[in-house]
Parts: C-alpha cells; structure tokens; sequence
C-alpha cells in the first residue's frame, strides 16, 4: 500500500491537531507578514514543513516544529521586551499556546509511539 500524504491527521490526539493547525496558521500570517515587509525569515517556511511532517507521524516533522515553535517564541518574546509594543502580545500568547501543545505529555507519548 502507498504511503498516504496529507496536511491534516484527524486520528492523532487534539494537542497535535492544535498544534499542526497553529503552525499553518502561523506561517501563513508570516507569509503575509513578510510580503507586506516585516518579515520574520524563513520561519514561517519551516513551522509549515514541520507541521505537514507532523501531520505524516515524521518524527523530523515533531523535532522541525518544536525547535522551530521554541525560536519564534523566544524571538517574539525578545521583540516584546525590547519594542514594548503591546500589540504583539497575541502573538506571544499564540506562540506560547504553540509550544504549550507541542510539549503537552500527550503529544510527546504520541509521537514517541507512533512516529517513525
């Protein structure tokens, strides 16, 4: 039988739909974020292979999303200490869910399981 791809794995506990869903999510806002000229780099590129690897149980995809999910929260943390600028905020607060269901124990079990 074929190996199946796809962008959305329905059968894998909610912290890791959640966090597959957050990371399109996120590049696409980096995506539009780095056309319109605030940029944040190859980021949005790489937290949306790491979630179609993690969508594919790859456990590249699980390590690419969580060390890249790790990166942009420091960075967007580092943006709102220094910037002050409070309209970032919802962005930390959607990176720091991000990390949140990455590490969550569930997710963790999961991908130790069943990742190849």
């Amino acid at each position: 039988m074929a190996d199946v791809r796809r962008f959305f794995d329905a059968s894998q506990p909610q912290t890791l739909q959640g966090a597959v869903m957050l990371c399109y999510i996120t590049a696409a806002f980096g995506v539009i974020s780095l056309l319109l000229g605030a940029g944040i780099g190859i980021v949005p590129v790489l937290l949306a292979v790491g979630g179609y690897g993690v969508a594919n149980e790859k456990r590249w995809g699980y390590l690419l999303a969580t060390i890249v999910a790790g990166l942009y929260l420091l960075s967007v943390l580092w943006l709102v200490l220094v910037s002050r600028d409070f309209a970032l905020v919802l962005t930390l607060l959607f990176a720091v869910v991000l990390m949140a269901l990455l590490l969550h124990p569930q997710s963790r079990h999961y991908q130790r399981i069943w990742f190849r």
